[in-house]
């Protein structure tokens, strides 16, 4: 391989197990993190979560509250970190 080559499947498209809380959003096959973000998402836009006053903060329903650490909402910035806890 040539030097500062870099093999495909690392970093955002490496594959991630979700936590059970996140699965009942994402489904549980593993996913890059990419898509977890994404399928977040659609969830967010499908369910009105976002805060109609503030755009980057959302308002958790009783899914995302487990994956948020029990807050009822959360800014996009927090969210990735909380989304890091349920990523292996």
């Amino acid at each position: 391989m040539a030097q500062g080559a870099r093999k495909a499947g690392g970093g955002l498209a490496r594959p991630v197990q979700p936590s059970a809380d996140l699965a009942a959003i994402t489904g549980s096959a593993p996913l890059p993190r990419s898509q977890v973000v994404s399928k977040i998402w659609d969830h967010i836009r499908k369910n009105n979560l976002q805060n109609p006053q503030n755009k980057r903060e959302i308002l958790a329903d009783d899914k995302l509250k487990k994956v948020f650490g029990g807050k009822d909402r959360v800014s996009m910035f927090e969210m990735n970190k909380h989304l890091s806890n349920h990523l292996k």
